[in-house]
């Protein structure tokens, strides 16, 4: 797939932002009191499928019963484990726990900006390609929903834009993207954006 090469190579070839120069929550609102590091080490998978011709990137609906970032629509992933090798570990070890999806299955692609969020946690987003669509077993306690969404959807100039909300007083900036009845928003957003970024050639956005 000439697409899947292009995505490889793109990655392969970018250098990843960390530490203090780092994407996050905080870059498009300065005001907003990011906490102080030590932060929460976690990692995410950023799924690639085969559609047909094109690819789609798989995401989830968190339930609407958790205590932390209830009803949003995330990448699978988690924090980071003792028996984690590095962030790929993590993000194929909660992509298994929370959709069923197998880590043999996963071919990981490479590796986006440490992204750090406004509740404290570094996140590392991992992208792997899927070759075969499996069945999915949602973890059911965290997971309401999968989905998936084309690759040449969330690439169109547009699809992702800044949006903003007042939150605890201050009106706080961030990026958003809109599918079906799914509204993706926050640091899932800013992944996205990141990753669409990366493999594009020009600001998603």
């Amino acid at each position: 797939m000439k697409q899947l090469g292009h995505i490889t190579q793109r990655l392969s070839a970018y250098r990843c932002r960390s530490g203090s120069d780092c994407a996050g929550d905080h870059l498009l609102t300065p005001e907003w009191q990011t906490p102080p590091p030590p932060y929460r080490d976690a990692a995410v998978l950023i799924a690639l499928l085969p559609r047909g011709d094109d690819l789609s990137v798989v995401f989830t609906q968190r339930t609407s019963h958790l205590t932390a970032h209830a009803g949003q629509v995330s990448f699978p992933g988690g924090g980071v484990e003792p028996q984690d090798f590095d962030a790929a570990a993590t993000a194929l070890r909660e992509a298994e726990e929370e959709i069923g999806l197998p880590q043999s299955a996963v071919q990981i692609l490479g590796q986006l900006d440490d992204y750090i969020t406004g509740t404290g946690f570094l996140v590392r987003p991992v992208v792997g390609f899927v070759p075969e669509i499996p069945v999915w077993k949602p973890d059911d306690f965290e997971v309401a929903e999968i989905f998936d969404v084309p690759l040449s959807y969330l690439s169109s100039p547009g699809r992702i834009f800044q949006s903003s909300r007042e939150f605890r007083g201050i009106m706080r900036s961030f990026y958003a993207c809109d599918w079906d009845k799914f509204h993706i928003w926050g640091a899932t957003a800013g992944m996205l954006k990141n990753f669409i970024d990366v493999i594009g050639d020009g600001d998603a956005v």
